[in-house]
């Protein structure tokens, strides 16, 4: 059993703070919301058949975060997936959604030096499958087969985006010739 320091067991069973351990991180969704929807249907511009072949489906996806204004520890997260679905054989544009998923979150806790990555992977994150069931249920809504998302690797988009920002900044910094 525990002691903590005087040879008696902490009261409420709770385990004693080790000395200089990471301090407790807060974290918890207060709001998730949908900022905006679209979702176009081309099949129904045309003769409102599903042309034949593979689909082909392409998914993009960028994060915004920003400190909300006013309130300590509240950060607004907003993940945009623009996903298009083409023919493959013809390139024929089948439908398009664009969605914009914002989340409330407040974090505690948390080194100032790790909260920019810790806004763009774990919030994004933690409210994926809510996105995601979104896009299901508009696709299925919209006559298509519902589309399910893979999970995304929210820490290796990030260090992706990071390696592009810092070679943009390289190639700025490079001397003119």
């Amino acid at each position: 059993m525990a002691e903590n320091g005087n040879g008696a067991a902490p009261q409420n069973g709770a385990q004693p703070a080790a000395a200089g351990a990471a301090p407790q991180v807060k974290f918890q969704v207060l709001a998730q919301f949908v900022r905006d929807l679209s979702f176009e249907n081309a099949v129904v511009r045309g003769d409102g058949k599903i042309p034949a072949g593979q689909p082909d489906i392409q998914v993009q996806v960028s994060l915004d975060a920003k400190k909300k204004e006013g309130a300590d520890n509240h950060f607004e997260v907003i993940s945009k997936y623009r996903i298009e679905s083409k023919v493959k054989e013809t390139g024929a544009t089948l439908y398009l959604v664009e969605l914009e998923y914002g989340a409330i979150f407040l974090i505690d806790g948390v080194p100032e030096d790790q909260m920019h990555p810790f806004l763009l992977i774990e919030c994004p994150r933690i409210v994926f499958p809510f996105a995601r069931r979104i896009i299901s249920d508009v696709t299925r809504d919209g006559g298509f087969p519902p589309l399910n998302l893979d999970m995304i690797d929210f820490m290796q988009m990030y260090r992706q985006q990071l390696a592009a920002r810092q070679a943009q900044q390289g190639q700025g910094d490079a001397p003119a010739s």
